[in-house]
């Protein structure tokens, strides 16, 4: 009877382990499938519409109110703490070039 025993759970797992990899390589499958999938579905689709075009150029007089508006809002951050002096000067200065 051990022997009968011994042949019954072997058999039992090495079931188990081949249903386990049998199962991981279906999921395996199916992600590459969705992945496939999905990568043709983003191929498929029309191409995005084109950009807006550029704003018109401001007024100098709007354009430095707006420079103004910027570099205020900027000093805003700054004083919350949202941004560290190293940063503000480099978004100040990208305000500021011409």
């Amino acid at each position: 009877m051990p022997g009968l025993l011994r042949g019954v759970a072997r058999t039992a797992v090495i079931a188990g382990t081949a249903t386990s990899v049998s199962n991981r390589v279906s999921r395996r499958q199916a992600g590459r499938w969705a992945r496939q999938d999905a990568e043709q579905a983003q191929a498929q689709q029309a191409p995005a519409a084109p950009p807006p075009p550029a704003p018109a150029p401001l007024a100098p007089e709007d354009e430095m109110s707006n420079k103004i508006a910027q570099l205020k809002e900027l000093g805003d951050l700054k004083s919350q703490g949202v941004l560290s002096e190293s940063e503000f000067e480099a978004q100040k200065a990208r305000i500021l070039a011409p």
